[in-house]
């Protein structure tokens, strides 16, 4: 951002008080507008806690990697749109100077050379607090659109993630995260993906109450992976023409994944085919998947349509985990289930196990008798 719009950013406080919920002039923090042309990243580096840095709308050929607390990133709407800047021809000219350089950048490679479009970044023993991404769309990037790492407090709204290479939205190592209005579609792997740590074997972590609500998942491979995790809560969401909807993952670390809670989401029709990985076998029309999960919830979730023959495949799902990880004392109750095949309900663990299943509206189980 160039210094010629700092007068025009201050005065414009009040006006832009109605849009960004400000206070007036003199109270409020301040603006950074950012035009097309003009640098996204110069106006977060600039920012301070309680900034707020306004994109206007068109097409931002960058990666942004947001380190400071408590700022505000956000667009007009989907017309902002960030994308992959191209390529760099690469010198093969090296100073001593270069050669440090390159080094440092081995060690903690930027947020573009990840192949990300926005990265929020803090640390193991200080996170980033309280950052607000809102209102703008992230497309195209090979790996991640948004990803989020050590962070507290972290608030994505309004965020249209679409045909990157892996993950549409994703976070690691991060509490306390609120993943609100989102839109991902047709990425390479999750849609929206949280993980205790994408890298390390380990134990489910608390995520101190993240809460997914009202996004809308569709044509992913999974809508929503859920990654030795605890205490986070699933709710209004739309997945639809998945591969699989909704996919909570544990294995046999302790603790394990779970106490989290899935509720009033609308999954329907993820039917499409994805062909198996090194971990997984190839995957269509699953609606909800536990595995390795205790003390889980699954309530006034309707559930249509998701059809397959994979091993994986059903409407609500309590797989047996291949590493021999049981589910245990999870509730699979009032929902709402039609069309789904196998069978609506399907329970893989052990006829004594402790999970229950009732008041559920469906038509055939496997075994029978859940219904």
């Amino acid at each position: 951002m160039t210094k010629r719009h700092i007068p025009y950013v201050v005065s414009s406080a009040v006006v832009l008080g109605t849009l960004l919920g400000a206070t007036p002039a003199s109270a409020a923090h301040p603006v950074h507008v950012v035009h097309p042309g003009e640098s996204i990243q110069k106006a977060v580096d600039a920012a301070r806690s309680g900034d707020t840095v306004l994109v206007q709308a068109g097409t931002y050929h960058e990666s942004v990697k947001v380190t400071t607390s408590g700022i505000t990133l956000r667009g007009v709407g989907p017309a902002t749109v960030l994308e992959p800047a191209a390529p760099k021809a690469a010198s093969t000219a090296k100073t001593a100077k270069t050669a440090r350089a390159t080094e440092t950048a081995q060690a903690q490679k930027s947020c573009a050379e990840q192949g990300n479009g926005i990265c929020v970044v803090g640390t193991k023993t200080e996170p980033v607090r309280n950052v607000t991404l809102a209102d703008l769309a992230v497309t195209g990037f090979s790996r991640i659109g948004v990803v989020a790492v050590g962070a507290d407090g972290l608030t994505v709204r309004g965020v249209t993630a679409d045909r990157n290479g892996q993950w549409g939205i994703a976070e690691e190592r991060s509490t306390r995260s609120v993943y609100r209005n989102d839109t991902a579609r047709s990425n390479g792997d999750a849609g929206l993906f949280l993980a205790n740590t994408i890298s390390a074997e380990q134990g489910a972590t608390d995520t101190g109450g993240t809460v997914l609500d009202h996004n809308r998942l569709a044509d992913n491979r999974i809508g929503i992976t859920v990654r030795r995790l605890r205490n986070l809560t699933v709710k209004h969401n739309v997945l639809t023409g998945n591969c699989a909807g909704l996919f909570v993952v544990g294995d046999e670390n302790k603790p394990k994944a779970g106490a989290l809670t899935v509720s009033h989401n609308l999954i329907e029709q993820n039917d499409k085919y994805c062909a198996a990985t090194a971990r997984l076998p190839f995957l269509q029309g699953s609606g909800i998947i536990l595995t390795g999960a205790d003390d889980t919830l699954v309530t006034h979730n309707l559930v249509s349509g998701n059809s397959g023959a994979s091993p994986l495949s059903g409407g609500i799902v309590l797989f047996k985990s291949f590493v021999g990880a049981t589910s245990e004392r999870n509730r699979i109750t009032a929902n709402s289930l039609a069309g789904n095949g196998p069978a609506d309900l399907v329970n893989q663990e052990a006829t004594k196990s402790s999970n229950v299943f009732q008041r559920n509206l469906c038509r055939a189980s496997k075994p029978a008798g859940l219904c």
